[in-house]
């Protein structure tokens, strides 16, 4: 049975007095409920913020990103294994706007996704289509390659992780993709996971998920959550689509 997950991805923002009172909020307030789970992904120098804020609670935490690389002449990067040391259980890999900032290929996705899995976190590896691919009609090519060069780099152990359909022209714009359109997709992928032997992997939401929308999102049958963006940082916002 799959899990449903509600994933919020701080981005770069937060601060020590405004993540105190935030993720207080979240620790006292949410309720978990069968297979639902909360986790907020925050950024690396507040992970032991979180992991003091949330350790008594029902709220997972998880880092933004990860290296390939277990350890070496990296400066600025974060390995896995430093972050498993905080207590994270996720980790994002492959979010739009590191492929689109960094520069980040499939392979590095992939590299990525393997690094986390061995230092025993569970990789929310995102894929999604900018406007330009959508309105070419190119949505379902590049979201299989995409998920395709996971597959390649993971073998049998992509079952382990999650995958988050992000179109690109939906996340902070206010956009959304309908419950129709997005149902589309993840039905695309859960056949592409299912030949590969991973059909019960979870599959995410993201693209400017908001409490309006959550309910009808998570109605659609191959929907298992959301990668939350801005509404994450509201405690309000962010539980209301929890409890969706």
């Amino acid at each position: 049975m799959r899990d449903e997950l509600v994933v919020g991805n701080w981005k770069m923002n937060g601060g020590l007095a405004a993540n105190a009172g935030l993720l207080a909020r979240l620790a006292s307030e949410w309720t978990p409920r069968e297979r639902r789970k909360l986790v907020v992904c925050v950024p690396a120098p507040y992970l032991a913020q979180a992991q003091a804020g949330l350790a008594s609670s029902a709220v997972m935490w998880g880092v933004q990103d990860v290296s390939e690389h277990a350890s070496g002449a990296y400066t600025g990067e974060v390995a896995a294994g430093m972050a498993a040391e905080f207590g994270c259980r996720y980790a994002i890999v492959g979010h739009s706007e590191r492929r689109r900032f960094h520069g980040e290929t499939d392979r590095a996705v992939g590299a990525k996704a393997l690094a986390a899995l061995g230092s025993g976190l569970i990789p929310i590896a995102c894929v999604g289509e900018t406007l330009d691919e959508r309105d070419r009609g190119a949505t379902d090519e590049v979201v299989v390659r995409q998920v395709d060069a996971l597959l390649g780099a993971l073998g049998a152990k992509a079952r382990s992780c999650v995958i988050a359909y992000e179109p690109v022209w939906a996340i902070g714009t206010g956009r959304t993709a309908s419950p129709e359109q997005a149902q589309a997709v993840h039905a695309l992928l859960r056949s592409r996971l299912a030949s590969a032997g991973a059909g019960d992997v979870s599959l995410l939401y993201g693209g400017s998920v908001k409490g309006s929308n959550a309910a009808a999102l998570f109605a659609m049958p191959d929907i298992d959550g959301a990668l939350v963006g801005g509404a994450s940082l509201d405690a309000d916002e962010f539980l209301t689509i929890a409890r969706a």
